[in-house]
């Protein structure tokens, strides 16, 4: 019996997926727990319109990743710490500082796709790496000085 995947199901296959499997198994489990209906007519219509818009929509999201990639290479976020006397700051920049000044900028970007590989805690020019969206990644220069 063919059905459409509505859900994700191990060693199966994945939402959207037409498979082919038993048909005791398909009425027994995948149609019984709402897993997939039949591939009828219809729902293979409905699936492969939902598919459509699913690429439509990721390919909106990637083109609006990639402008603000470009728009982000050639930034500098600067940020003034509190240095001690050694030239040593008292707190250091992570990856929350980095999400909340460029958000202040006008760049909407979640601080766990920020990658700051140690914590900044000295002066100078630095580099993080940003994951926009799949497959769209940017660096980003952070400028730090010392009050």
């Amino acid at each position: 019996m063919k059905v459409i995947l509505l859900k994700d199901v191990k060693s199966q296959g994945k939402k959207g997926d037409v498979i082919n499997v038993s048909d005791g198994y398909a009425n027994n489990f995948l149609l019984k727990n709402n897993l997939a209906v039949p591939a009828s007519t219809g729902n293979l219509n409905i699936n492969n319109r939902q598919k459509a818009e699913e690429a439509r929509r990721i390919a909106e999201e990637t083109e609006k990743a990639k402008a603000m990639a470009e728009k982000l290479k050639d930034l500098t976020v600067n940020f003034d710490l509190e240095m001690g006397e050694r030239g040593k700051a008292f707190g250091s920049i992570t990856a929350k500082e980095v999400s909340e000044q460029l958000a202040k900028l006008g760049y909407e970007v979640d601080k766990k796709n920020i990658y700051v590989a140690k914590p900044i805690k000295t002066e100078g020019t630095f580099v993080v790496d940003l994951k926009l969206y799949k497959g769209v990644a940017c660096k980003l220069k952070i400028s730090v000085k010392g009050k």
